[in-house]
């Protein structure tokens, strides 16, 4: 299989407004996916009667094809980029809302009873020891949820949307193994930038853990 590199030269506008395009719509789901995720995650974990429920309804969610959510919200919003990341979106709630509520647990109960010894109230208690100590946790939800919007963003391609995954349909139709080529790596650079920049973001936010180490 042979790449032709003219080809490459001659479409790198083009590939680069696709690789924006993917990474837009990735990014974009994961943050909806973290401000819905987040009080839920609170809810979860603050209300063990809802735990259960919250958690399967995201795990009964992500076991939808992801082609069969794409075509379910057709009639709503269409073949429009809303539905690549609402679809997007509803698959990473599931990684993100477990990891937020596993970091949750994870603070000592001797951490958040000091805090509230100390006078602190529930609502600060929550942003600024619980969080921050839930952070390595959530981050590695983050990771994951990040990576794979990156690789589902493609499957948009049957709607009409989907980044770098028109690549693959283009290269598929015209018999032409360059597009797909390009449209792989691509998109695994991506993943693999995205993650490193997450890596460091976690670093920088979270001084007490290196420290720990």
């Amino acid at each position: 299989m042979t790449i032709d590199w003219s080809w490459i030269s001659a479409h790198t506008d083009d590939l680069t407004t696709l690789t924006l395009s993917h990474l837009q719509a990735a990014l974009t789901a994961v943050a909806l996916g973290l401000l819905i995720s987040l009080p839920l995650a609170v809810v979860a974990h603050r209300v063990p009667r809802l735990r259960g429920a919250l958690l399967g309804l995201s795990n009964i969610l992500f076991t939808i094809p992801s082609i069969a959510i794409f075509v379910l919200l057709l009639p709503v919003s269409g073949l429009t980029r809303t539905t690549t990341v609402t679809g997007l979106t509803v698959y990473t709630l599931v990684v993100l809302l477990r990891n937020t509520v596993e970091g949750l647990d994870s603070v000592p109960a001797k951490v958040k009873e000091a805090a509230k010894a100390m006078g602190t109230r529930p609502l600060r208690t929550l942003l600024t020891v619980e969080f921050p100590l839930a952070l390595p946790v959530i981050f590695a939800g983050v990771r994951i949820a990040t990576v794979m919007s990156i690789s589902l963003v493609s499957v948009a391609t049957y709607i009409g949307d989907g980044g770098l995954g028109q690549l693959f349909t283009d290269g598929f139709q015209r018999n032409f193994p360059t597009p797909v080529i390009a449209g792989v790596v691509l998109t695994l650079l991506l993943a693999v930038v995205a993650d490193a920049v997450l890596v460091a973001v976690q670093y920088a936010l979270t001084p007490w853990a290196r420290r720990r180490a």
